[in-house]
């Protein structure tokens, strides 16, 4: 049977949460960067430096029937730059996968915004609630978001992905551990990584994380500290963790992908072998 060693670019904890629920023959490595959390997953190679809307670029995309109203029922700030949003569905057909993203429709903005999800299926299951995690750039949508959203604040959502959900998608690959790269300027700007820090307690041995910051200023909390490292992840970092077996996954701003992409080209990782998410 083939072990799967995987790098995973999310910020969505539930991730970890259901690899380690499958552990039994495989295992999982996750690379991700902070960043905005709208985006296209893509394999291959990014060629186009012109910046798309969203509908443009995904226009291709699987997208669900189902549109469904939802009311903003929680507002918090997960960093200085991410609020994380509460939306109450009103469809009860309304349904996702992990992976999957929302069109986001604003009444008032023209512009429709494309957020991933950072909430479980689990969670919409049991209270009818979706979470996304929105970074605050000058979108129309994530700036919406940041200055203008409040409590009741009506949207429409539809949910996307690359090709639509199939069950066994993966080709058969289970992962057995999780291993987590997770890189950002600075301790603050790590979201979930309290969630994260939980996992590793609730699962040792099976889910470990590596923090990184390029940019920390100030002195790093003792929960902390057993788990960051001062730097970009390197290809010291991740050539100890090549195998035949291996599939990658990447997740951050074009930069970082294509920085990273070439850093595993450089150490042997076919080119079939790794996978990302393509962000704004």
């Amino acid at each position: 049977m083939a072990h799967a060693t995987i790098y995973v670019g999310f910020t969505v904890p539930q991730l970890l949460r259901g690899a380690s629920r499958i552990f039994p023959t495989h295992s999982a490595l996750v690379v991700m960067r902070h960043s905005d959390f709208c985006y296209c997953t893509v394999n291959g190679t990014i060629k186009s430096k012109r910046k798309m809307d969203h509908l443009e670029r995904t226009a291709n995309n699987f997208r669900q029937e189902v549109i469904s109203q939802a009311k903003v029922c929680g507002i918090t700030s997960e960093t200085e730059t991410v609020k994380r949003l509460r939306l109450a569905i009103a469809n009860k057909d309304f349904t996702f996968k992990a992976g999957q993203w929302v069109d986001f429709f604003i009444p008032e903005v023209s512009v429709v915004g494309g957020f991933s999800i950072c909430s479980s299926p689990g969670l919409l299951e049991r209270e009818g609630i979706l979470e996304l995690a929105v970074k605050h750039t000058v979108h129309p949508p994530a700036h919406w978001i940041h200055t203008e959203c409040t409590l009741d604040s009506e949207v429409a959502l539809r949910v996307g992905d690359l090709h639509g959900y199939q069950e066994g998608k993966g080709n058969g690959y289970k992962m057995g551990t999780v291993k987590l790269y997770y890189s950002a300027k600075n301790t603050s700007e790590l979201l979930f990584k309290k969630n994260i820090l939980g996992l590793m307690n609730a699962f040792p041995g099976k889910i470990t994380c590596h923090f990184h910051v390029t940019q920390q200023s100030s002195q790093i909390c003792k929960e902390l500290q057993p788990h960051v490292t001062e730097g970009r992840i390197s290809e010291k970092d991740l050539e100890k963790h090549v195998s035949k077996d291996t599939l990658w996954y990447i997740c951050g701003p074009p930069p970082m992908i294509e920085s990273i992409s070439k850093l595993l080209s450089n150490i042997g990782v076919p080119r079939n072998c790794v996978f990302f998410e393509k962000w704004w």
